[in-house]
């Protein structure tokens, strides 16, 4: 279902209305930003408002507290839009100051992933490989085995396995195009030896027809492509079938998990293979689809053996000055 866009009303609709515009140019989606504009417009109209310079501090805090939001996250998202918003507005001298000055909230927890190892991505592909068909997906074994080796191979977003195309998959160079994904980008992963083989494989037991590029990779029906809730959902019950013990803290595994694990597991091959990170990192930036290298950084967990070598690596440039 598509979120509701309720026509702008307030004294501030054509600046909202343009400051999406403006966002969007930069190519941003800004599709829940959006919406929580649009509801501060229509409490806007509720409270009467008619004047920008009656737009302060108590009537933005009235509208947090009229959407009501239990974590942190939530809360901060909403109040950032807004912040962002006026920041723009003060830019473009319709106001003043900024009227948000309630604080964010601050973040208790943060969620830790779950890092698929080697062998734990192999059972996964596995337990894949005995799904049932049923009357709405034929070879649904083949067709989940076929994705997850991409989120874990490829450190792929589910979306962006899901929207894959026949013609965005190139045997002659061994790459995937990914269209347009998050932030309009495009762009273009070679894929090795072992993923070419499995995707052979899936073409040829598929019966995909490859004289039509536009077709959906994967797909079920006639409608379109497979939805990546579906493949999320599908990946949950697959985890309950595994019986993976959840170190403490941890969260239970998510299909976004996989992508995780691969940016982990690439800054971990780069040491053991004695290669500076640091020099690298702007590479996985560009692979994984980020406009910059702290996007990235957010995907690294560190693990017990990452800390091992990075000590290790602090302790040769100490003793010795060169960076090894």
């Amino acid at each position: 279902m598509k979120p509701r866009n309720p026509e702008l009303r307030s004294v501030l609709a054509e600046s909202i209305a343009t400051f999406v515009q403006y966002k969007r140019a930069l190519n941003r989606k800004y599709r829940a930003e959006a919406l929580a504009l649009n509801l501060f417009d229509r409490y806007l109209c509720k409270q009467h408002i008619l004047e920008w310079s009656e737009i302060d501090g108590i009537l933005i805090d009235g509208f947090l507290a009229s959407r009501p939001r239990t974590r942190p996250r939530s809360y901060n998202h909403l109040r950032g839009v807004l912040s962002h918003f006026f920041d723009w507005a003060v830019l473009q001298r319709l106001i003043e100051h900024n009227p948000v000055t309630s604080r964010v909230r601050r973040t208790t927890s943060q969620r830790i992933p779950y890092l698929f190892d080697l062998p734990t991505a192999q059972h996964l592909l596995d337990v894949a490989r005995a799904l049932p068909d049923n009357s709405k997906a034929v070879q649904r074994a083949l067709v989940y085995e076929t994705i997850f080796a991409l989120l874990y191979g490829l450190g792929l977003r589910v979306g962006e396995a899901a929207r894959l195309a026949i013609g965005d998959v190139d045997f002659a160079r061994n790459t995937l195009l990914i269209r347009e994904s998050k932030f309009g980008k495009s762009r273009i992963l070679p894929f090795g030896p072992q993923l070419a083989k499995r995707l052979h494989r899936y073409i040829e037991e598929r019966h995909v027809d490859v004289n039509n590029p536009d077709l959906p990779l994967f797909s079920f029906t006639k409608r379109g492509c497979i939805h990546e809730g579906t493949i999320s959902q599908t990946f949950h019950i697959l985890v309950q079938k595994m019986q993976l013990r959840i170190p403490p803290g941890v969260s239970p595994p998510r299909a976004h998990d996989l992508r995780h694990s691969f940016a982990t597991g690439t800054l971990l091959r780069w040491y053991r293979e004695g290669v500076d990170p640091n020099q690298r990192l702007i590479h996985l930036s560009t692979f994984l689809g980020h406009c910059d290298p702290a996007s990235t950084v957010v995907y690294l967990s560190i693990t017990e053996e990452l800390l091992r070598h990075a000590d290790k690596r602090f302790h040769e440039f100490a003793l010795t000055g060169v960076r090894p």
